[in-house]
Order: C-alpha cells, then structure tokens, then sequence
C-alpha cells in the first residue's frame, strides 16, 4: 500500500506535522554519488531551495536559515525568508537563536579542561562546586560523575516552567543563583540512561566558568568563539544592563538578531524575546549561519580550522566515542553529542535545539565528510530542521527506499503486550509540575488490525514492524530508526528509549493511568453536579436532620460544589506558558487549593457517612447511596489527583 498518504492523514486527525520532504518538482539526482563524492554545489542548492521553500509554504515558516560544508568547506550559505518584517534572512549577518546547540560549545570547553588536566570526567560532580551549588546524595548510593552530565545520565527530574525561559528583562539571574534556588531532585542511580537535562549541561558550563575565573560568557568568547573567528556568536542576551549579570549583548549584535514568529489568525505574529540567560550554557546562544559553518569545519578536521587547534586528540576521538551502550537504531550521546544512525549506514553527530520559537539542527556526518547547519525563526519549523541532513543524504547518496514494509499479523493477536499508555522519564516527579506535565503527556503505544505498531511520543506519531526479537521494531518507512523495549518476565512492555535517545517512556501504572484518570475525572464531575442539584431541589423542605446526618449533607454540599469549583477552573491548569513567571500562576494555585479544600471535605463526608446510615432518620435509600456513592468517589479522585502531586499548592 501507499503509506504516506495514510500516514498524512493520521498526522491531519492528530493535528501533527508532517516531516518535509523533497520537493515534488526537484528531479531525482541523474546518477547517486558514491561515498568519497562531495555533493556538487548547484545540485545541492537546487535540490535544498526546493525542499526549504516547500516546507516554509506548507508550514508558515517565516525565515531559514542554513550553512552546508563538505570536504573542507561551505558548499551552501543561504538564507530564505524573512529575519523581521523588512529585514531578508542573512546567512553571513542575522544572529538566529540556536537552543540546546549550545550545549555543544559547553562539551568541547570541558574536554579542553580535561586535556589540561583540571577535570577528569570520572571525578564526582561535587568536586568542582561550591558548597551552596553541591548536591545532596538524596539516599542514592553513587555520586554524580562529571561524565554523567555529557550522557544526561546524573538522573535528574526534569523541571522548565516559570523559570527556563523568561521575558523580563528583570527576571534573568545570575547563573549561580539559578543553579541553587532550581536544583532538580535525583530521582534515579546516575549512568543508568539518558534523561536529557538542561539543568546538568548548566553545571557543566558553571564548572568551566569557575575553574576560568571569569563569567561563563567570557570564557567561552575567548575559548572557543574567538580562536575559530565566531565574530558573531555569543551566549549574551539583549536585556538591560544589572549589577551582577554579564555583559548583555553589544548592540552591533541585537541589531543583528532575527524576530521569532508564529501563525496566527493567518498571519505570523512576531514573538517575544526569550531569555535564557539564567542558565546560559543550557541554550541562550545566538549565531550566524556562516560562523556555524566555520564550527562545523572545525568539528569535522578535528578541532583544527586553518592555522587554529581548538582541542586536541583527546576531544576529537571523545566527541566520537558513545558513553552508554544503546540498542542499535536508538540514538546515543558521544560526550555530550548525539549520535544517530541514518538510512545506507550512515552516522551522524550533532544536536538540536530548541526554544519556544526557534528550531536548529546540526548534523555532522563523518564517512560523507558533511555537515547540515539549519534554522528556523518559525514555531512551525521543526519537521524541516530536524529531517533536511537525512533528505540530502538520501537524494544523494541512496537509491529511493522501496517500498513501506508490510504489517504483521501475528503482532495483532499479542497487541496487548505493548498498548497502553507511557509516560516519560523527562519531567517533574513531585508537586504542581508533575501534575501539569502528567497532565499534558500523550504518550501512547497501539497496535492495528494489519500489525503495525504505532507509537506516539510527544509530537511524533510512527508505524512500526516487528524486527525479529520479540523486544524490537523497525520503522515502517524503511528508516534505520529503532524502537527497543524492556519485556518483564511474562514479555510484556515495560519501558522503551525513544528512537532520539534523549529519554524513555515507561508504562504508566494503575495510578497514573490517563484512561482511569479520566474516567474518574467524569464520574467525579457528574456526582457532584447530581449532588448539588439534589440539594437544590430539595430546598428548604428538608427535614431537620439528626447529627450525622445533618453532617453528611454539609459536606456532601461542600464536596460536591468545591469540585465543581475545582473542573471549571481545571481547564487552564499546565497549560500557561512554560516562560516568565507566569508559572504557577494565581489560577493554578487556586485550582490546587480548591483541590486539596476538595479533598478534606470527600474526607470528612465518607468519616460521616456511617454513623449517619445508623441513625433513624428517615431519608430516602436512593439519597443515602448517593452521598455513599459520592463519597467513596470523591475519596478516589482525591487519591489520583493526589498521586499525581496536585493537591500540592506549596510546591
């Protein structure tokens, strides 16, 4: 069968994107290259015009950016777009925001500490700290290494609302200062797997900042920006000038810089400034296309770009070298890269990034001497960034995949092993965010009649087929991704890495199941509405009632009416910004407080409702196995919402 078509239509229900692909006029290369073949310069412009603007027209992508490099130099500078509303995207002049690729100028900093000797990577975290930035042990019997850090397996929660991103200029703080009042907890043994964490990688820019002596953006203009000639890359943001804050960023620079876009009321809306600042090494630098290039050449002849060596032997052979062992198919970390195969065996080293706007992907391809730098200013251009190496290499290098492979209809019968829902490993598990962040997981895995396996992960929906082991699954299009899971002992699924690798999803237990959650959410809501309408009704022409029973009927009231409080609020709980210090904001906390007032009265009526069955009063059957029913109901809710840490108003 046609799989894409199915697949698209999958992607509109869902609402997801589709990734970019090839143009549809751009003709098939006349013949593929063979391995030790640069790619001729107009075929390549030719072919990613066609694929970039495609994608800019079919996803409202307002500017792109990209820089290519193969055999030792930029075959494609290019800008497509728009950097503002007059100013054209520049490859050589418009600063575009590159996220979590700024990790990577953090990595070769530190290897360049441990090629002189100040680090070693096997050390605990804790010995290049100070005592206000040491972190607890938390009953976990392993320290956190140095090398945990470049894996993201120090075994952190994940926590970003409220403080990740802000966009007051009086909100930024120094790094030191954010690194003590938002330390995550340990959740986990260190060097278990990857759980990406942004918190880690701003310790490991924290480190190199503090054996330098200077502010971390100072130290990584003169140790890596100013000896490959990055004239115009910088962690500095535009904010105004603080006592205690580095050096914003020279206006010759802000000047520079693109506008973030989105699409709305079918126009793109320009975006506020994301500051990032207050954990710098974790995403706040902004760069050219050209000065990526010059990056990329220096990452791809081992550190050395024209008369300059960045970093010796060491770091070129580490920046290769995965830390943890991942199935085949399951991307890695090679120090603090990542490590991803591509169709026809071919690897790739590089990053992405994000923040709320910009999207950034840079892929370095060692047996293809390339390297694919590109940026999008637009929230719809992650599909483009993140799929154009893969498009090059294969219009290039690899004949058209054949044909989508076939379902198997054995895996129907076992669906069972693998369905349910999944929640990642990369979130908050305690309070308020967990609850937000459980609350927006839509993780999920089924399996069709015609034996595809289809796994949604965050924004990503894939078909997938048996690979031979029980554990194992191929992408359905031919791609060389993986999925591999955990089997307990009956071979049912447990957990799995996704194919990224920056973090696994396990299966939800009874708890945290989102079906039983919801279900009772909806029971919860309509007793309590058939509780208060009762009451309405019934009015003043309600008997005196005995003690208990007099008891009952208030906190039922109380109950019911407090959680009807807490569902009309409930729809704006987790879903404000992740930015600013919109987060909690006053709705959430209160919904919270609601909540938890919510709770202690579904306490206090099912402690009330047996007493009150013993008392002669007189009421109705069906009215005392109402209030019985609402409390035993109310009582479970307040479990689950509990489990879930959102009768947690104080964290």
């Amino acid at each position: 069968m046609n799989w894409r078509p199915a697949v698209a239509v999958l992607a509109a229900v869902l609402g997801l994107a589709m990734p970019a692909n090839a143009p549809a006029d751009t003709p098939p290369a006349q013949s593929l290259l063979r391995k030790g073949q640069p790619i001729p310069a107009q075929d390549l412009e030719r072919f990613v015009d066609g694929a970039v603007r495609d994608a800019m027209a079919a996803e409202h992508i307002a500017g792109v950016s990209v820089a290519i490099v193969q055999s030792g130099r930029p075959v494609l500078l290019k800008g497509y777009g728009l950097a503002d509303k007059t100013r054209p995207m520049d490859p050589d002049r418009t600063l575009v925001r590159i996220g979590s690729v700024s990790k990577t100028f953090v990595w070769v900093a530190l290897l360049k500490e441990v090629e002189r000797g100040r680090v070693r990577l096997a050390d605990p975290v804790n010995d290049y700290l100070p005592p206000a930035l040491k972190i607890p042990d938390q009953g976990f019997k392993a320290p956190i290494r140095v090398i945990d850090l470049m894996s993201h397996a120090a075994g952190f929660e994940d926590t970003a609302r409220g403080h990740l991103f802000v966009y007051r200029d009086e909100d930024v703080t120094p790094l030191a200062d954010y690194l003590a009042r938002r330390r995550p907890r340990r959740v986990r043994e260190p060097g278990q797997f990857a759980t990406y964490s942004n918190y880690g990688a701003a310790l490991a820019g924290y480190i190199v900042a503090r054996l330098n002596g200077q502010d971390f953006e100072t130290v990584m203009e003169r140790e890596v920006f100013a000896p490959l000639g990055m004239a115009s890359t910088t962690y500095r943001e535009p904010y105004a000038p603080r006592r205690g804050l580095p050096e914003p960023m020279p206006r010759a620079l802000s000047a520079r810089l693109s506008d973030g876009f989105a699409w709305r009321d079918a126009r793109f809306q320009v975006q506020p400034f994301e500051h990032i600042s207050q954990i710098a090494p974790a995403g706040s630098a902004s760069t050219t296309a050209a000065d990526m290039a010059r990056y990329m050449l220096a990452l791809q002849n081992g550190g050395r770009l024209g008369g300059t060596e960045l970093y010796g032997p060491f770091t070129a052979q580490a920046l290769r070298t995965p830390i943890l062992a991942t199935p085949s198919g399951v991307n890695g970390w090679a120090h603090g890269l990542m490590v991803r195969d591509l169709p026809g065996g071919f690897r790739t080293y590089g990053h992405g990034g994000a923040t709320g706007v910009f999207f950034t992907n840079m892929a370095l391809i060692p047996d293809l001497d390339l390297g694919v730098f590109a940026n999008s200013n637009s929230t719809g251009g992650r599909a483009l960034v993140e799929r154009l190496p893969e498009l090059i290499v294969e219009h290039f290098y690899l004949p058209p995949r054949g044909s989508p492979l076939p379902g198997d209809p054995a895996l129907a019968r076992r669906g069972g092993l693998y369905a349910g829902d999944y929640i990642p490993t990369r979130r908050a598990y305690f309070g308020l965010e967990k609850f937000a962040d459980l609350l927006g997981a839509e993780d999920r895995v089924w399996v069709t009649r015609d034996g595809y396996l289809i796994a949604k992960t965050g924004s990503v929906t894939r078909a997938w087929v048996p690979d031979g082991d029980p554990s194992r699954f191929r992408a359905a299009d031919g791609g060389s991704d993986r999925l591999v899971f955990k089997l307990d002992a009956q071979g049912r699924a447990v957990s799995f890495p996704i194919a990224r690798g920056s973090y696994t999803l396990e299966r939800a237990g009874p708890m945290l199941d989102r079906t039983l959650f919801g279900r009772a959410a909806t029971a919860t809501l309509a007793v309590a509405l058939l509780v208060l309408a009762q009451r309405v009704f019934a009015g003043r022409r309600a008997s005196p009632a005995p003690t208990w029973t007099g008891r009952v009927r208030a906190a039922s009231l109380i109950a019911a009416g407090l959680w009807v409080v807490v569902f009309a609020a409930f729809k704006g709980f987790g879903l404000e910004d992740q930015g600013g210090t919109a987060w909690p904001g006053p709705e959430v906390l209160a919904t919270s407080i609601a909540a938890l007032a919510a709770a202690a009265a579904s306490v206090a009526l099912l402690a009330a409702t047996p007493p009150a069955w013993m008392e002669a009063n007189g009421e109705a059957w069906w009215l005392k196995g109402l209030q019985a029913s609402a409390a035993a109901l109310f009582v479970i809710f307040s479990v689950l919402v509990a489990v879930r840490g959102g009768l947690s108003p104080w964290a």
